[in-house]
């Protein structure tokens, strides 16, 4: 099987969609699948990954609004590419413009649309949730949804990272989601990481004694993660139980998340950790890690938490939420910071006679798990193709979320 994803945010110094893409290239090349990923660039050329594996480099226009990253400015050049290519599955992950060119393009791949992103989460909801309800803004951006029900059209299958996440694109009337979580590597977090002469030292960098509650945040400094409103609710927190943030990454929003904690002993910014095994441990040591952002389609430190073994407490809505339920962790109502410090301070009641609040451990699903899964897909996908099968019939599921103004 031959497969080309389409990767409009792939780039060398890219974040989270880097780090899967090249994963999958690692994970096709052992299960001997050829993987090509087209990514836009300052020139166009051919990196070779190893045997089977490689990415094409095409010449693009510079983003304007973060100049680590490129565009496709049109499709002639990447339907050129399709065609020389002649993939079995092409993919496209990005919901916004380069989905558009591959379901035009005329080859007779099997497509699929990869949901790396939940715009409206991260944006608009975010943006105009002190003026309107969910309902209310997705009226305003029904031009989005007619969007993606357009490429739902256009699209053999779409995948998405989490339940809540494909829920609500269900409820957005889109008709061929799949839902496939991702996982982490399992061979570098677990509980049996937690230490407690690490805990002890955050906990005295944050000026509190070992019986204090230790909470850990990891994520870029982004509006979308909302982490002022996570200092604002340990601060609330901290009036009724003595508890310690530490908040581990950096990005633009630093100096505002700075400002916001002003001069409270008690909570601390660490500069982004990069030993993975130093990550784990450090997670492992937590008695809880939170997160503020209910955009995530996924959610991976949600995820490596859980391998951890500590407790979350996440917004209600995102792939982080699906972790904070599946390990009996708590959620919160998005964006609230009061919700958040009463989730805290409901955490912190849970303490066992160790200090640390009960978590479930269950089997880690890793990355491997994800693209064996992913994989299969697109070869039944593929066979049914080629032997001229039509497409299962779509059976309407019951809408866990309201969806106003959907056609």
């Amino acid at each position: 099987m031959k497969i080309v994803d389409v990767c409009a945010f792939y780039a060398p110094a890219g974040g989270g969609v880097k780090t899967y893409i090249d994963r999958k290239l690692a994970y096709a090349r052992s299960a001997g699948v050829e993987m090509v990923v087209v990514a836009p660039g300052p020139a166009s050329g051919i990196e070779q990954r190893g045997p089977g594996a490689r990415i094409a480099w095409l010449r693009s226009p510079r983003f304007p609004l973060d100049g680590k990253y490129h565009y496709f400015g049109e499709g002639k050049a990447l339907h050129a590419l399709l065609d020389a290519e002649a993939p079995d599955v092409v993919e496209a992950s990005s919901p916004w413009r380069s989905p558009s060119m591959v379901a035009d393009w005329s080859g007779d791949a099997v497509r699929s649309l990869v949901m790396h992103a939940d715009p409206l989460a991260a944006y608009a909801y975010r943006w105009f949730e002190g003026f309107a309800e969910r309902p209310t803004i997705d009226r305003g951006f029904d031009r989005y949804w007619r969007h993606l029900r357009r490429l739902d059209g256009g699209f053999d299958t779409v995948i998405s990272a989490s339940h809540s996440l494909s829920r609500r694109l269900e409820a957005g009337g889109l008709r061929r989601v799949v839902t496939n979580p991702m996982g982490i590597d399992a061979n570098v977090f677990s509980p049996a990481l937690r230490d407690d002469s690490l805990r002890r030292r955050l906990l005295a960098l944050c000026g509190l004694e070992p019986d204090a509650m230790l909470l850990v945040g990891v994520g870029r400094h982004a509006p979308e993660k909302r982490w002022p409103m996570v200092v604002s609710a340990v601060m609330a927190a901290q009036y009724r139980l003595p508890v310690a943030l530490v908040l581990v990454g950096d990005g633009r929003e630093r100096g505002r998340i700075a400002r916001e904690i002003g001069t409270n002993p008690h909570i601390r910014m660490l500069a982004p950790i990069s030993d993975r095994a130093e990550m784990a441990r450090t997670i492992a040591s937590a008695d809880a890690l939170v997160h503020g952002c209910e955009a995530e389609t996924f959610c991976m430190v949600a995820a490596e938490a859980r391998a951890c073994g500590v407790p979350l407490i996440a917004p209600a809505e995102g792939g982080a939420a699906d972790h904070a339920r599946a390990s009996g962790g708590l959620t919160f109502e998005p964006g609230s910071a009061a919700s958040a410090a009463e989730a805290i301070v409901m955490l912190a009641g849970q303490r066992s006679p160790a200090g640390r609040p009960r978590a479930a451990v269950d089997r880690t699903r890793t990355m491997e798990d994800h693209f064996s899964e992913l994989f299969a897909h697109y070869e039944a996908l593929r066979d049914r193709r080629r032997a001229g099968v039509p497409a299962p019939a779509f059976i309407p599921q019951p809408a866990a979320i309201s969806m106003a103004g959907v056609a």
